[in-house]
């Protein structure tokens, strides 16, 4: 048995960007923040250390997606996904992990009739 399933709540960094793929498959990409906290043994202090989750969705997940802009407070459930890509012309092939995003919830309080989550 096997399984590929990530959860993450956090805040989305920038806008939301839709690209296409080479097919013209629409999709959406998000940047998301995730925090984690502490407090050091030594100095007593509290530190934190955020990091950075590269996420898409496509078909009716990435239409909703599309419409986040940043500080959105959103939960997100899907898979990890590692490509291939390469840069430029000439350049050495690059590997990248993104979360492909199956379902989403905004956590914000909504504002009049804005949809509360969307599912694949």
């Amino acid at each position: 048995m096997y399984s590929n399933r990530v959860m993450l709540i956090g805040f989305v960094g920038k806008d939301a960007e839709v690209r296409h793929t080479r097919n013209q498959t629409q999709f959406t990409v998000l940047s998301l923040a995730t925090k984690r906290s502490w407090k050091d043994r030594e100095s007593g202090e509290y530190k934190s250390q955020t990091t950075w989750h590269r996420c898409i969705a496509f078909g009716y997940v990435g239409e909703y997606a599309a419409r986040l802009t940043k500080g959105a407070h959103v939960q997100i459930e899907g898979e990890l996904q590692t490509r291939e890509y390469t840069p430029a012309k000439g350049e050495a092939k690059k590997s990248i992990t993104e979360v492909r995003i199956r379902q989403l919830a905004k956590l914000d309080r909504p504002n009049g009739a804005e949809a509360q989550g969307a599912a694949a």
